[in-house]
């Protein structure tokens, strides 16, 4: 069966080397936990077009599976739940997007197992690991100058339930934590203070394995793509973080929508179907927070993708979308972006599956 991607995402690509890359380059930071590596591409912020660095790839610890990136640019964090690992790997990043790891490697064992998401806070203080195989949440204070990472006290936070995926809002005030429920899917809130979390609300996400969560740039509206219903579920958000479903959801989409990501302003809402093969797009109506079927989409309101599209990520300027693909062909689809639409570029054959990229301005 394939991996359900969680994270956010990008690109690998071509097999040239890149010595001297401008400044205004952007760095594209890839998890491929079959080697147990992360890959580093620049990508031309004008045309989308993705090269591989010196030195890359950068050995990790076993199965590297999530990738996030401080705001300062400077440090990368790995999830790493392999056999023997149970860690986090802290990397530097050079100016020429060269990664050097700081060792130890934190580890959230004992209390916790299976390391598969890492989320931060846009202040880069705090560090969040959703542990699907202890279905808790370790949190870490983030050093501003080393990176180095700190337990916070009392982590890490129960959540007892089967975990999928996470999300915090802007501001930091709340997580939300998907979880596989009795007959439909669950969405946890919680509350955060200085990285602590308590629990705030428990919702039904009305559909079943919601994998695919996004939250817009408001803070506003929270949105959950239910795996196994083939449906997206939007839900306002309070301001205590307590979630209620918002007249017309859910929506019927595509087979197996995995991943949502919403573009900076909020505009459009992309979904990876990773049984149809396909990226479906929406327009985002002001004030309902409802999705509506972006009409000059090429048929449907999606676009085509190479097999089993599991990842997505938009490049620092919006310009420029990149599909990661679960499938057989374990290719990276670039795409150039136009107020919603997708055009393609090229489609890079990495051999190996990426479960999770980062973008760097």
């Amino acid at each position: 069966m394939l991996q359900k991607a969680l994270s956010l995402v990008i690109a690998l690509a071509s097999i040239a080397v890149c010595i001297g890359c401008s400044s205004t380059s952007h760095y594209l930071f890839a998890a491929l936990p079959a080697t147990n590596q992360v890959a580093v591409y620049r990508e031309d912020p004008t045309a989308g077009v993705l090269t591989q660095i010196a030195g890359s790839p950068f050995a990790v610890g076993d199965g590297a599976q999530s990738l996030v990136l401080h705001p300062s640019g400077k440090f990368l964090y790995v999830a790493n739940p392999g056999q023997n690992e149970n860690d986090i790997s802290l990397f530097t990043i050079a100016s020429n997007g060269v990664l050097s790891e700081i060792f130890p490697r934190t580890s959230v064992a004992p209390l916790a197992s299976l390391p598969k998401l890492l989320v931060m806070d846009s202040a880069g203080s705090f560090l969040y690991v959703l542990n699907a195989g202890s279905n808790n949440i370790s949190v870490f204070s983030i050093n501003a100058t080393s990176g180095v990472l700190s337990p916070v006290a009392n982590s890490p936070f129960t959540v007892g339930l089967p975990v999928l995926n996470m999300q915090l809002t802007p501001s930091g005030n709340f997580l939300f934590v998907t979880a596989v429920g009795q007959n439909n899917g669950l969405i946890l809130g919680f509350s955060v203070t200085s990285g602590a979390l308590t629990l705030a609300g428990l919702t039904n996400s009305d559909g079943i394995n919601p994998f695919g969560l996004a939250i817009d740039p408001t803070g506003t509206f929270l949105y959950a793509a239910n795996t196994s219903s083939n449906s997206i579920s939007i839900f306002k958000i309070s301001s205590a973080g307590v979630l209620s479903e918002v007249s017309g959801s859910p929506l019927n989409t595509y087979n197996d929508p995995v991943a949502l990501l919403l573009e900076p302003k909020g505009q459009f809402l992309y979904v990876a179907n990773q049984a149809s093969n396909n990226i479906a797009v929406y327009s985002i109506t002001a004030g309902t927070g409802l999705p509506v079927g972006l009409t000059t989409s090429t048929s449907l309101f999606a676009f085509a993708t190479e097999p089993s599209p599991s990842v997505l990520a938009l490049d620092p300027n919006g310009n420029h979308l990149y599909v990661g693909n679960q499938g057989s062909s374990a290719g990276i689809q670039s795409f150039q972006v136009s107020s919603g639409n997708l055009n393609p570029i090229f489609t890079y054959k990495v051999g190996n599956t990426p479960s999770s990229i980062a973008i760097l301005q």
